[in-house]
């Protein structure tokens, strides 16, 4: 897959996430970037860098809609936007203590590492009638670990693009990741973080399915 020239993404975009993460929605979104080196595809392998064994294991998962954008946008209007872009199931990859204590606070490096971006194939906007009643579900070695409806998102598709192209050109290429609902790895008691040999699943309804191994570099 080619590298995209930005991977715009939104933080706690549901509620449930929000509150598993100990915080509570917003009045606006949490905005934060990917490296665009990072982007695989469906079937290529999530890889765990030994950068990543530093602090004990850490590696998550986050299943997402993508949203990738066909053409230039700038000062966009919400009835436009949606006309410009196409749609494919997407997985946020995030290494937690870097994430939170290894950057200061700053969360792009914990999830910028090679291999943390798994993108499927992408879809036109006009088979996705709207992009805010999908079901979503992550899976983990094949057991469901995040089920919801893209309708629960505090900030849709159309607000965040609109939001986001404000005096600011959004490249055509550009990734936006939407966020991902609750049921997160590092959540869970006991935590389960992805291990040699795992498999994740991203599965949106009309959008598609995205399935990537886990190995350990």
């Amino acid at each position: 897959m080619n590298h995209p020239p930005a991977i715009w993404c939104i933080g706690r975009n549901y509620g449930a996430h929000a509150h598993e993460m100990g915080d509570v929605p917003k009045e606006r979104p949490t905005v934060f970037f990917k490296n665009p080196a990072s982007v695989i595809a469906d079937g290529d392998a999530i890889i765990l860098p030994p950068i990543c064994d530093e602090h004990g294991p850490q590696v998550d998962f986050e299943g997402e809609l993508a949203v990738i954008l066909e053409r230039d946008l700038r000062d966009a209007c919400e009835d436009e936007v949606l006309e410009a872009v196409s749609y494919a199931p997407g997985n946020d990859v995030s290494a937690r203590w870097w994430q939170r204590e290894g950057s200061n606070g700053q969360w792009n490096r914990g999830k910028s590492f090679d291999t943390f971006c798994p993108i499927g194939t992408p879809v036109p906007a006009a088979q996705v009638p709207d992009p805010q009643c999908l079901r979503l579900v992550s899976r983990h070695n094949g057991r469901i670990l995040q089920e919801a409806s893209t309708a629960d998102m505090l900030f849709p598709v159309a607000t965040l693009l609109t939001e986001l192209s404000r005096g600011t050109t959004l490249l055509a290429g550009t990734v936006l990741m939407t966020g991902t609902p609750g049921g997160v790895g590092s959540k869970r008691t006991p935590p389960i973080w992805l291990e040699n040999g795992d498999v994740c699943e991203v599965e949106i309804e009309g959008v598609g399915l995205l399935t990537n191994p886990v190995r350990h570099d």
